[in-house]
């Protein structure tokens, strides 16, 4: 297991949602923080509410993770500052609204540089540091959308298909090596955040009347809180959990899934045709 009190942590997207809950909840938990987002506000306003509840190191960076060398920067920077730092959460994420026809290449560079490519290159760059540590932790988050696929969301199914692929590739090339490091893939279901809100449309995109009944279907289906999700997280650490599951509809999918490997669809879009009429 991993033990939180009295490690140190970076984690990106800390600024909002899951990322701020997972701050919030280390740190409440003892553990030191070097958090990272583009969003230098919100990120000063989380290590403002942490100083006045917790006594733990929080520093700030500003971060692109779609950005290597600025990714490369965090690490030497995290890890100067925090040299027993033993857990890295790559947590940053957007969405792309669009059918695969309204996105253009420009569009899907974009989101896997940050989705995916964001988590490969916030991993290479830690990695070195945290192999030398008796005991550390690696958390790709990927998606529900890293194990089912819906349509309308190639570019973001793409980018957490491949996270869960690199992370679970990985995480057997650690075992086999008998490395320290130990690595976990989260799999969170609909989360209470404002990802959705924040998504980004596709060039070709056009229908917003669209966007924003699916932004709003989104949020009368959500039923877990970043906090829920941040402490499902802890407890996967502590527990060394190779698979992350969070919320009743992600296990509930997954476990279709594996039933219906080829034909998941059809009965998840019928419950949430049916869930979103009545949250209506």
């Amino acid at each position: 297991m991993t033990v939180i009190r009295g490690a140190a942590a970076a984690v990106t997207g800390a600024a909002s949602g899951i990322g701020r809950a997972l701050a919030l909840e280390l740190s409440a938990r003892g553990c030191d923080l070097a958090l990272a987002d583009r969003d230098e506000a919100g990120l000063q306003e989380v290590a403002a509410e942490i100083a006045r509840r917790h006594a733990v190191k929080v520093t700030t960076h500003r971060v692109d993770v779609g950005e290597p060398a600025g990714i490369e920067q965090f690490a030497q920077a995290a890890t100067a500052a925090h040299p027993g730092l033993n857990i890295l959460i790559n947590n940053a994420g957007v969405a792309l609204f669009g059918q695969f026809g309204e996105i253009a290449q420009d569009d899907m560079d974009w989101l896997m540089n940050i989705n995916f490519w964001g988590v490969v290159h916030g991993t290479r760059a830690f990695l070195p540091h945290l192999s030398r540590q008796r005991e550390a932790h690696i958390v790709n988050l990927s998606s529900i959308f890293g194990i089912i696929a819906p349509p309308g969301q190639t570019a973001y199914v793409a980018a957490k298909f491949a996270v869960r692929g690199f992370s679970e590739s990985f995480r057997h090339e650690l075992q086999a090596a008998n490395s320290p490091v130990r690595l976990s893939v989260v799999h969170p279901g609909g989360i209470a955040t404002n990802i959705a809100r924040n998504s980004r449309m596709g060039a070709g995109a056009t229908d917003n009347a669209r966007r924003a009944e699916s932004i709003e279907r989104f949020e009368a289906l959500v039923k877990t809180t970043p906090q829920a999700a941040a402490l499902r997280i802890i407890k996967g650490i502590e527990k060394n959990q190779p698979r992350i599951l969070i919320g009743s509809d992600a296990r509930a999918m997954d476990l279709l899934q594996r039933l219906r490997p080829s034909s998941y669809w059809p009965p998840i879009a019928r419950r949430i045709e049916k869930l979103a009429k009545k949250g209506k």
